[in-house]
């Protein structure tokens, strides 16, 4: 049977990349949403993303303003950093004042405030171990050139990123890195999905579903949307294309009153997902509650070690637990990440908090909604 060469691959990838933001076929995917949504009850769809990535795009390509006035977009709990809980910033400053400790996050995180205020940048200015990777591997890298240190690797995102952490504490086993853990504040999207439907507030229609997700989970975790809650959910991808697709999928079930769940990115996300990372992520980690920020602790939606690896749980090796903290005065990070307001209803928004100098996590992250919405709505 013969192979595709990679070059070839890579090309067609990228054509396809490039038809879907053809202006055109933009154009008639909108005609074509707004003439399922004229069928739709009261000729309008509320509809939330929970990716950072989709965030980012619909604001980025412009397809957010292009939007017929019914369809009006809610931006969900999809950035990693956005929903790590003030707890949960307290507990790895706790960890970076330590002898000896070496913090490893994304560079993300070095500027999320804890609750007084206080992030990873004060603490390096402080002269904290605090270093910036780009993969969990480049901690491991770190554990081996530093093995007087204790190296805690912060594990944060959803099932995107948790089968590379548990990768990765796999091979610290096998290259015997016992100065290697991970503080794991990974969370579960489908319990989340469940917590803002109970929300009446956020008075959610349909859910755009994260494309990366699913390319691990596959669709049958979010076939609850449509069986339980009679939802419909898409996977969309990235390009505008790709979300106008989506939410035209989203919008004649809504106007057949047949809610469902449904693929529109099938070149990346298999229905299936992808079987094997999520063996590895199961093989390293179980299910277990977590807090989020704006919405409190869910059941089962967040992941910690296995038992067979408590001797890489950050928490258990430096005996760090969460503990209740205040909320940060003023930031209504919480209120966005739910849908019940759009950033610029905060009054801290473009006043005190800016990218430049941010108070809540949503204006810090590049993915935060209050980021995008300062960057390409005002």
């Amino acid at each position: 049977m013969s192979q595709t060469p990679p070059g070839r691959e890579q090309n067609l990838a990228s054509s396809i990349e490039n038809a879907m933001q053809d202006p055109a076929l933009c154009r008639s995917l909108l005609d074509r949403l707004e003439k399922a949504l004229d069928a739709v009850p009261n000729h309008t769809m509320r509809f939330m993303e929970v990716c950072g990535t989709h965030t980012v795009s619909l604001f980025q390509s412009g397809l957010r303003s292009l939007l017929p006035a019914g369809v009006v977009h809610l931006s969900g709990p999809g950035c990693p950093v956005c929903v790590t809980h003030d707890s949960e910033v307290a507990a790895f400053l706790e960890m970076a004042r330590m002898d000896r400790v070496c913090i490893a996050t994304f560079g993300d995180l070095i500027r999320v405030p804890g609750p007084n205020g206080e992030s990873l940048k004060h603490a390096m200015a402080d002269g904290a171990l605090v270093k910036i990777v780009y993969s969990p591997l480049d901690a491991l890298t770190i554990a081996a050139e530093h093995p007087d240190w204790t190296v805690v690797f912060i594990g944060i995102g959803f099932e995107t990123t948790a089968p590379t952490v548990a990768g990765t504490l796999v091979a610290a086993r096998q290259r015997g890195l016992v100065n290697f853990c991970v503080l794991s504040l990974h969370k579960l999207v489908p319990p989340a999905l469940k917590v803002l439907l109970a929300d009446r507030d956020a008075a959610i229609d349909a859910f755009l579903l994260p494309g990366h997700v699913c390319m691990v989970t596959g669709l049958e975790p979010f076939e609850f949307l449509s069986s339980e809650w009679k939802v419909p959910a898409c996977v969309g991808g990235f390009t505008p294309a790709d979300m106008a697709l989506a939410l035209c999928h989203l919008a004649e079930d809504l106007r057949d009153g047949a809610p469902r769940v449904s693929n529109a990115y099938p070149r990346a996300v298999p229905r299936q997902g992808n079987p094997m990372a999520m063996s590895l992520m199961q093989q390293v980690f179980e299910p277990c509650d977590a807090l989020w920020r704006g919405l409190g602790v869910i059941p089962d939606s967040g992941l910690r070690l296995r038992g067979e690896y408590a001797e890489q749980d950050a928490m258990v090796r430096l005996g760090v637990s969460l503990r209740e903290t205040k909320s940060i005065p003023g930031c209504r990070c919480g209120d966005v990440l739910k849908g019940r307001i759009a950033p610029n209803s905060c009054p801290l928004f473009g006043r005190v908090c800016t990218p430049m100098d941010p108070v809540g996590p949503c204006m810090v992250s590049t993915e935060g909604s209050c980021a995008a919405y300062y960057k390409y709505a005002i």
